[in-house]
């Protein structure tokens, strides 16, 4: 079994690594690492995405010599194909990867914290989103690269926001006070509150409005008893806007319908429904009048991706990012040039993926602090019909959706804990506690005090 990696000092790794780094420049000139191979595993493995990452690929053997297979691997079959590659000693050099391997594959040793933060720093720290960068910080330096991610999403209707003289729905408060504003039903709901419990998109918006008023149920030494006050301020909360939402059961479906047909002046949601506000999409058309890919909705609307609560006025965004980790068994300097190209040179191409999706975590280089940013605003998003996002929305909106990955979180990142979190939120017992609070079950103190006696038994 292999040792777990150490990860060194910034300072001492850099200067162990100047006469490879110095070599892997003269062979790049000279492309004489033109037999060299890396090992390139991708959960990107859509036929149209995969194309992409092999181009990334050429245009990177076509500057190195260095040739990277591209190797599609089903996101669900990830963890355990790591492992195992791992035992044998056959790890590929470079993984795309989501948040939930960061810490473990760190404290296993599959991840070598070294090259990662060699590529960070060569890059500029200072490029890339702040809260991306931190959910992957170790002691002395950052156990993998984020390459992108995306935030969940307030989205509301700013025309009828105006028409009222209406703050954007950036707090508590404000969302409390649209609602009492522009709730009319059922011509106008103020809300579409995510009420079905058994749907891993209420987990998701729930923990997103937890954190905002920054409230998680772990700490450094595991589950944290949830602050009564705090968590009272979130119950409240969540039961206006459940109480401004149509009945029955809902979840991402009905929000989307409702907000698509005119009805719903707010809805928490992906920025996968970016391209569908615009008609671009059959399969999800705005309903709100007669041409199924008019882009009038998309003109009225705008999105807040960091909101916040009383008790947290600075906020939080809730993430999704994924990242370019560098492996134990790793051809490491190859592999870092490779992951370098991927976040400079080639990075328009790799947010091309889905950019809808894809939000850009390094905003530029250091000649021009904006220029990944401004390069994919303007890439193509849609399924049927094509546009990119900067001809949809207008600039404000783009900044908007790029700024959240500034204040990005998730419970049990900062505290290490990402996994029993996990397990937290797919038990469902927060979900089911709201739930029966919203229905008036229990008050607000008996309601806490039962999420905290069911949390603390998940181990």
């Amino acid at each position: 079994m292999k040792d777990v990696k150490s990860i060194r000092p910034l300072a001492l790794k850099k200067s162990a690594r100047l006469i490879a780094t110095a070599a892997i420049a003269l062979s790049i000139g000279s492309h004489s690492l033109a037999a060299e191979s890396l090992r390139f595993w991708t959960t990107e493995e859509q036929p149209e995405r995969l194309a992409l990452q092999e181009q990334i690929a050429a245009d990177f053997k076509a500057k190195t010599g260095i040739e990277v297979q591209v190797i599609p691997v089903t996101e669900k079959d990830l963890g355990t194909r790591a492992t195992a590659a791992f035992a044998a000693g056959d790890l590929p050099d470079v993984i795309y990867h989501t948040l939930q391997y960061v810490l473990p594959w760190t404290e296993a040793g599959i991840l070598d914290g070294d090259a990662a933060s060699d590529v960070v720093e060569d890059l500029g720290a200072g490029t890339f989103a702040p809260g991306a960068l931190q959910m992957a910080a170790v002691d002395d330096g950052y156990a993998a690269v984020p390459v992108d991610g995306w935030t969940q999403m307030i989205v509301y209707r700013k025309d009828l926001f105006d028409e009222k003289g209406l703050a954007a729905p950036d707090s508590y408060a404000d969302i409390t006070k649209a609602i009492e504003a522009l709730h009319n039903p059922p011509e106008m709901f103020g809300f579409v509150a995510a009420t079905k419990v058994d749907e891993n998109f209420m987990s998701q918006v729930l923990e997103h409005v937890f954190l905002a008023n920054g409230v998680s149920p772990v700490g450094e030494k595991g589950f944290a008893p949830l602050d009564e006050a705090a968590t009272t301020e979130v119950l409240d909360f969540y039961k206006t806007i459940a109480k401004a939402s149509p009945p029955g059961e809902l979840y991402w479906k009905q929000s989307r319908e409702i907000y698509f047909a005119g009805k719903a002046a707010m809805i928490i949601w992906s920025p996968f429904i970016l391209d569908e506000l615009a008609g671009l999409r059959d399969s999800a058309p705005p309903t709100i009048n007669d041409d199924p890919t008019s882009r009038e909705l998309a003109s009225k609307t705008a999105v807040v991706t960091t909101f916040a609560g009383p008790s947290n006025p600075e906020g939080a965004a809730w993430a999704d990012i994924r990242y370019l980790g560098i492996t134990a068994d790793a051809d490491t300097d190859p592999a870092i040039e490779f992951v370098k190209f991927s976040m400079d040179e080639g990075y328009t191409g790799t947010l091309s993926l889905a950019p809808e999706g894809k939000f850009p975590i390094r905003r530029g280089d250091g000649n021009d602090e904006t220029k990944f940013v401004e390069a994919w605003s303007k890439l193509p998003v849609g399924v049927d019909r094509k546009a990119p996002l900067s001809e949809i929305y207008p600039a404000q909106v783009i900044q908007t959706i790029v700024a959240g990955l500034e204040t990005a979180n998730r419970w049990g990142v900062a505290d290490k804990q990402l996994s029993l979190a996990s397990k937290m939120i797919n038990s469902q017992v927060i979900n089911r506690a709201v739930r029966e609070y919203i229905e008036g079950e229990r008050d607000a103190a008996a309601t806490v005090a039962k999420m905290n006696e069911e949390l603390a038994r998940i181990e």
